[in-house]
């Protein structure tokens, strides 16, 4: 008697415990949550591709000469800067290139020394007057510019106040600062063996780029943190931007460089007002190209996303800040609570947090019950009685 042959029976949907389903649901989310990078030949070239429309940026002369010609608040100032910085560079380049030569070697003491003279009795105010004046009228500039982009509300002026006074005041003295502690980081960098020429000349393409499109930063209402984490993630965008008033303003003389560059300053921050800096988003730079946005795919990690650029410049301002914080007495208190953070510091700093203020004393008291008024007792009782005995005449009248 042969025995009857067992079939497979088909396993059932819901025959696998809910332990397993779950996990397996849970490996598919962990996968899909797990970041996708770009490879490193993909990262390159975008990078690539941002320092290209960064250098586009730096030369569109065309975009200058426009806004020039269109307006004449803006043709006006930019002409009392290029008449001032060639009064300036002709200057320099006559003492450089005419009297240092012939004066040399001359055995006077007189005729030794009279470099010194011309620098400190004419070139250096000269020179001075230029900057600040340059910077006066690059701000109008600025401003103007911003206007026939975006209209009067985008530079409209807010109401002065006294605390708005103070803000600007140490805003002011802190971007000196901030100039100040570039230029000796500059020179520190340049100091170093070997690459160091290299890596100054790439700190000042970014030192310039930043001062270019601060204006519109400060428009924006962007705080000093921001502005430099937005450089700092679109390193190759402002270092191709700042490259060619860099490379023209490095083989002078300290003087002849900074008169250059107030020469070319106008131009810079207007084609920094049309420039369109890239990426949109620097974690996710092929967002606008692809088909899906909520995908996103980051840079490789061989290449950085955010270069810490300003990190030594923005300590310090903050080591000169407390410095003068705690010279200034009441100013101690500000430097014990200051931020250890360097942007956030630098921040609070810019934001006009190193002045110390006064602040106004609010006397807090706990909430009491009212007070009874005798007065108000002695109103609402002859208000009764009153009522009372006119309720009581009624009666007798009626009976009557």
């Amino acid at each position: 008697m042969s025995r009857p042959a067992i079939r497979p029976k088909a396993v059932p949907s819901d025959y696998y415990p809910v332990t397993f389903t779950h996990s397996h649901k849970q490996q598919q989310s962990s996968r899909s949550l797990y970041p996708t990078f770009l490879s490193l030949s993909d990262t390159l070239k975008l990078q690539s591709l941002h320092a290209w429309k960064g250098l586009v940026a730096a030369f569109r002369w065309d975009i200058v000469v426009t806004t020039v010609r269109s307006d004449p608040e803006i043709r006006s100032n930019v002409l009392k800067s290029l008449l001032l910085n060639t009064v300036s560079l002709t200057s320099i380049y006559m003492f450089d290139l005419l009297l240092h030569p012939l004066l040399r070697d001359h055995p006077s003491w007189l005729h030794r020394n009279v470099g010194w003279f011309y620098q400190i009795l004419w070139l250096l105010p000269v020179v001075g007057a230029s900057l600040y004046l340059n910077g006066s009228w690059c701000n109008l500039i600025a401003k103007r510019t911003l206007v026939l982009q975006h209209g009067t509300r985008a530079a409209q002026q807010q109401p002065v106040s006294y605390n708005g006074l103070l803000n600007t005041l140490a805003t002011s003295a802190y971007r000196a600062v901030m100039v100040f502690t570039s230029v000796v980081v500059s020179f520190a960098i340049g100091s170093v063996p070997y690459l160091g020429q290299f890596a100054s000349f790439a700190f000042m393409c970014w030192v310039d780029a930043y001062y270019c499109f601060e204006f519109i930063w400060v428009a924006r209402g962007l705080s000093l943190s921001r502005r430099v984490r937005h450089l700092e993630e679109r390193w190759a965008f402002y270092f191709a931007f700042g490259l060619p008033s860099a490379a023209i303003c490095t083989w002078g003389s300290g003087l002849a460089n900074a008169a250059l560059f107030a020469l070319m300053f106008p131009a810079f921050i207007i084609m920094a007002m049309h420039a369109r800096p890239v990426p949109q988003d620097p974690y996710n730079p092929t967002s606008a190209a692809r088909d899906s946005p909520d995908a996103t795919r980051y840079p490789s990690p061989l290449v950085p996303i955010r270069i810490p650029i300003f990190s030594v410049v923005i300590w310090l301002n903050d080591l000169i800040v407390r410095v003068l914080s705690v010279g200034g007495g009441s100013g101690a208190k500000a430097a014990k609570g200051h931020r250890s953070a360097l942007s956030d510091g630098a921040e609070q700093a810019e934001e006009g947090a190193g002045i110390e203020l006064s602040p106004v004393k609010e006397t807090i008291r706990a909430p009491t019950a009212p007070k009874r008024s005798t007065t108000a007792t002695r109103y609402d009782t002859r208000s009764v009685s009153s009522s009372a005995t006119r309720a009581l005449n009624n009666a007798r009248r009626k009976l009557d």
